[in-house]
């Protein structure tokens, strides 16, 4: 059975202070059994949480790294230098990326290879937009961008990736794909790392992105194929964080 994973992903956001109480009342609130937990805050906030996080079960992570290892890439961050700082997990190709960036699925790629060159956990975003999932281009959408990762890798480095179905359409914006929705695509995402790799198919963790929230969490991670959450705004309150936490861990609420 896979073990769920609850990350959050702080986004812009974040102060000395505010890092500091977030951190310590997730550490203070976590449950005797807890699925997996992370934290994936902003490059110059590593340094201190990786301080706060000290002596606890919550992992360390990044949320974006350079394709490159070193070079004239100037304010682009390394695997060398996020493995300094202890990150097990990086994200990769967050639809924001993507969107204001202009991050393509090859540089996806590019980024996917080099965490897993550093022996860093890529957590690989895929999603559609709403224009997209109302053409019903959503297989065709989110599996090309698997494709694309899983083109770049071997069988065993693809059993090594943690992937995030995030769809846009459900980021920020109020709405949420039911679980039977999200778990069509997760299903579907599973099939695809099957035929690339049987161990993938069985190894690899997909995390819910499309606004987990606590009063939806027990819902979605109760689906066969929902193995945890990439969690936006909930990561930034530690009781509602705490609470998608309570609910993978199989906490009865």
């Amino acid at each position: 059975m896979r073990r769920k994973l609850v990350a959050g992903n702080w986004k812009m956001n974040g102060s000395l202070a505010a890092n500091a109480a977030l951190v310590a009342g997730i550490k203070q609130g976590l449950p005797a059994e807890v699925c997996d937990v992370a934290v994936c805050v902003p490059a110059p906030y590593l340094a201190q949480v990786q301080g706060e996080l000290a002596g606890s079960v919550v992992a360390l992570g990044a949320q974006d790294i350079s394709a490159h290892a070193s070079g004239a890439y100037t304010g682009e961050v390394s695997a060398a230098m996020l493995g300094e700082f202890a990150c097990h997990y990086v994200i990769v190709g967050h639809s924001e990326r993507r969107a204001y960036h202009g991050e393509t699925d090859a540089a996806v790629a590019a980024k996917t290879v080099a965490a897993l060159r550093a022996s860093l956990v890529p957590v690989v975003c895929v999603g559609e937009t709403l224009e997209q999932r109302e053409a019903g281009q959503t297989k065709e959408v989110v599996g090309g961008q698997l494709d694309v990762v899983l083109d770049a890798l071997g069988g065993e480095d693809a059993a090594r990736i943690v992937l995030a179905y995030e769809p846009v359409w459900a980021i920020g914006t109020g709405k949420t794909a039911t679980p039977e929705m999200a778990q069509e695509v997760h299903a579907m995402l599973r099939a695809r790392l099957g035929a690339k790799s049987a161990e993938a198919a069985a190894k690899v963790r997909i995390l819910y992105g499309g606004s987990m929230k606590p009063d939806n969490a027990a819902q979605l991670l109760a689906m066969e194929d929902i193995d945890g959450g990439l969690i936006g705004g909930a990561a930034l309150k530690a009781t509602d964080f705490l609470v998608i936490v309570e609910a993978a861990s199989g906490v009865v609420l």
